[in-house]
């Protein structure tokens, strides 16, 4: 199991590497999949593979292009270091069960590119949301046709509670409120998940926004109109599902459903 931890965080790494990319370069509408290099974000200088090995690039560069020598954010380390974290975790807890640990990885690492664009700019892209979920029914289909029918209970599941959440909201204060990308994350995790890890996800993502919200709102951080990104805590309900949902379900006396 430490073998297969280590593996998923040097695959988390790169992963995490990879979907800080893809995450500012779709939020500023360029190209990032096909032929397009990493480049400097000062000088447009095109990077080498040697300037691109996650984190340790960064150390051995004192955090500065090695062209112009200007500072380099520390989103780069930062994001590799928590995709690092998250493939460990996933991997540790999962690397013994394929199935699981195919879906648990899509799960995690989708969860994770779009809680970076909704902490960038507060948008949830479709595309980013949804295809995992497809993708976690292809898989599904693995399983044979309950698992398959859990995942698409899963994803009605999780579309169906904030769709409550949006029009509940808005009917209530009479403003824009939460948006449809919500629904769209929870839609596709459902498909992943199955429908009672997606109502654990759920449960683990607002008690997650309720630690950090309240106080927030106590100390007068945030205002109750102001719009919060909840995609971020979303993702973090749906990681603690991937990794404790099952031993939760079992102490409550249910079963989590294929393959967990």
């Amino acid at each position: 199991m430490v073998i297969l931890a280590l593996l998923g965080a040097l695959l988390g790494a790169c992963l995490g590497s990879f979907l800080n990319v893809v995450a500012s370069r779709s939020l500023a509408g360029e190209p990032w999949g096909g032929l397009s290099r990493s480049h400097c974000p000062h000088c447009g200088r095109e990077l080498p593979w040697s300037e691109l090995v996650p984190l340790l690039s960064f150390a051995l560069q004192r955090g500065r292009c090695r062209g112009c020598t200007r500072a380099l954010s520390w989103r780069y380390p930062a994001v590799e270091m928590v995709g690092a974290l998250l493939g460990g975790a996933v991997w540790g807890r999962w690397g013994l069960s394929p199935w699981a640990l195919a879906l648990g990885t899509v799960a995690a690492f989708s969860l994770f590119l779009n809680a970076l664009t909704d902490l960038e700019e507060g948008v949830i892209f479709d595309l980013f949301a949804l295809s995992p979920g497809a993708l976690g029914l292809i898989l599904r289909v693995g399983g044979g046709k309950d698992a398959l029918i859990d995942g698409l209970l899963g994803a009605a599941l999780g579309f169906g509670i904030i769709a409550v959440v949006i029009v509940a909201s808005r009917v209530l204060s009479g403003q824009e409120g939460m948006g449809w990308g919500d629904g769209s994350l929870m839609a596709g995790l459902g498909g992943i998940l199955g429908w009672k890890m997606t109502g654990v996800a759920f449960y683990g993502g607002i008690m997650a926004g309720g630690v950090v919200i309240v106080p927030m709102m106590i100390l007068g951080k945030v205002h109750r109109k102001d719009a919060i990104p909840l995609g971020p805590f979303l993702a973090l309900g749906g990681v603690a599902s991937l990794l404790g949902g099952p031993s939760l379900l079992a102490w409550m006396g249910w079963a989590p459903g294929w393959p967990w």
